[in-house]
């Protein structure tokens, strides 16, 4: 399995986790899994970048809220998306 598919993997398995409200588990995943995100995206597009940094602020905001619901949301769609940029 490539870097890329396990990380899309985790990505889903995180926000799993999430939305069935376990959240310390999950929220120590998601450290692991943004650090992965981050170095697989570090060689995407500039405008690629870009949105994963806004993708990343509005994932620490639903963090900060405790909004896991929405945390689940944007890790299982929107960083699952635009992790499908990325050139393997």
């Amino acid at each position: 399995m490539s870097a890329l598919s396990q990380c899309v993997n985790e990505c889903r398995q995180c926000a799993g986790l999430f939305r069935l409200g376990r959240d310390v588990e999950a929220a120590l995943t998601m450290v692991d899994v943004f650090d992965e995100a981050q170095r697989l995206l570090s060689t995407a597009s500039r405008e690629v970048q870009q949105q994963w940094a806004q993708v990343l602020t509005h994932m620490l905001a639903c963090q900060e809220r405790q909004d896991w619901l929405g945390l689940a949301d944007f890790m299982e769609y929107e960083l699952v998306d635009l992790l499908g940029n990325v050139q393997v």
